[in-house]
């Protein structure tokens, strides 16, 4: 595996290659190393949660291969696909007692690369994740996001009003490109079948490191019910519900998510 790296100062972002995909990876912060994995709308380094989570942690966050600045995804069609890749990312970065936190599509990108190899992980922080069918064939658990215009996912996404309308007119036209990129890279990995896998509910058992599941209270993509399944799969798993929080809970209430996953991480027991 080859490691080019090529600085980025105004991102605070470096190019890294990892299995012959030229990877956006965004760094800030010190302390323990934290991998932030994005959900479908990809990552951004001004959202209001990520700045605190800097000044605690040691924030690693890689834009999945066909999201943001990283190159196309190749012969990649899968959120299995991506995990593998990930475990090569994690070894090129010399990842070590990591502390993995994914977001929605990154949480179920998260316990992909958790049922297969956890040694480089201290501990798994899973927030409103989709990814897992608990239910018959003929039960919907997820809302079906692709069947939602674009313009209308923040309305699913977010509890905080202020949050629920943005301002796609006056978007730049990098932005909106980037968005639309991302978004038809959240639909080639969550497409079919939609936004889950069918055989992850069978190995969350595997998981062995302290997870910690953040939810909404007000979650309309993947209600709190759906959430205590996976704290049920997840051998110890804890699980915070945040009121006042929809799907994306480290957007609608970033200090309670930062705070919260603070206290998981410096409590006794994981120390």
């Amino acid at each position: 595996m080859s490691t080019h790296v090529a600085h980025d100062p105004a991102h605070r972002a470096r190019q890294i290659q990892v299995c012959g995909i030229d990877t956006e990876v965004w760094e800030g912060g010190t302390g323990r190393t934290l991998l932030l994995l994005h959900p479908g709308d990809g990552f951004d380094p001004d959202a209001a949660f990520v700045a605190p989570l800097a000044e605690r942690f040691r924030v690693v966050a890689p834009s999945c291969p066909g999201f943001g600045r990283s190159g196309g995804p190749g012969a990649m069609k899968s959120v299995d696909d991506l995990s593998y890749f990930y475990l090569d990312l994690m070894e090129a970065l010399d990842l070590k007692d990591a502390i993995i936190v994914g977001l929605s599509f990154g949480g179920w990108l998260a316990a992909e690369i958790a049922v297969k190899n956890t040694s480089r992980m201290a501990a798994l922080c899973l927030a409103g994740t989709l990814g897992a069918k608990f239910g018959d064939p003929m039960t919907r658990e997820i809302v079906d996001l692709f069947s939602v215009p674009l313009y209308q996912h923040p309305q699913w996404l977010h509890h905080d009003e202020k949050l629920r309308h943005p301002d796609y007119a006056g978007l730049s036209d990098e932005t909106a490109t980037m968005l639309a990129r991302n978004h038809g890279s959240f639909g080639l990995f969550g497409w079919s079948p939609t936004l889950h896998s069918r055989h992850l509910h069978q190995r969350l058992h595997r998981i062995k490191v302290p997870t910690l599941l953040v939810w909404g209270a007000q979650d309309r993509v993947v209600p709190v019910d759906y959430g205590r399944k996976w704290q049920q799969a997840i051998p110890g798993a804890e699980m915070l519900v945040v009121e006042d929080a929809g799907h994306y809970v480290h957007a609608d209430q970033p200090g309670r998510f930062v705070g919260a996953l603070e206290q998981f991480v410096n409590s006794p027991a994981r120390r």
